[in-house]
């Protein structure tokens, strides 16, 4: 019997992880994740051609540049204020700062520095800007079972002796 090989229509289940440019994991999946392959399930940057041919026990690793991951830096959504001017809640780096804009549209915002009395609100994605280095294995290929093919989105898959959770 042959290897099933990721193509679409296969249910793959995946482990990654995902290191930025000085080696740092920023994303690690040990358990199962699990999707159809060709389905509406999009991976990061080129993840999807990257698997395509390959069979269960096979590892891939890809350099994503930012344009297909989170997007180049975005100056125009870093600023500085004083840290007076911050609510005591979001005095820390790290805080996520909910904005809103005339339009009544919404954006997540970062404290991302705190020194000398002012701090530094960023709009844009920790990760933009960043070239990734992601490490897949594949750690299952078959054809999908009936249903799978609708699911939307990568959930996890059942690992032996374990619960799915979804």
């Amino acid at each position: 019997m042959s290897k099933e090989i990721v193509k679409p229509g296969k249910y793959v289940s995946i482990s990654y992880t995902i290191r930025d440019d000085d080696g740092n994991v920023v994303e690690q999946h040990d358990l199962p994740i699990g999707f159809v392959y060709g389905s509406d399930t999009e991976l990061i940057g080129g993840m999807d051609q990257a698997i395509a041919g390959k069979a269960a026990g096979d590892e891939v690793e890809v350099d994503l540049p930012p344009q297909e991951t989170f997007g180049e830096h975005d100056p125009d959504l870093t600023f500085t204020d004083d840290l007076e001017n911050v609510p005591p809640q979001f005095r820390h780096v790290g805080a996520e700062v909910q904005m809103q804009n005339e339009a009544g549209d919404t954006k997540t915002f970062y404290i991302s520095r705190i020194e000398d009395g002012k701090v530094t609100i960023d709009g844009n994605h920790p990760l933009a800007g960043k070239t990734l280095k992601v490490h897949v294995k594949i750690l299952e290929v078959r054809d999908a079972q009936p249903g799978e093919e609708r699911t939307s989105g990568i959930h996890s898959a059942q690992a032996p002796g374990s619960m799915t959770i979804n």
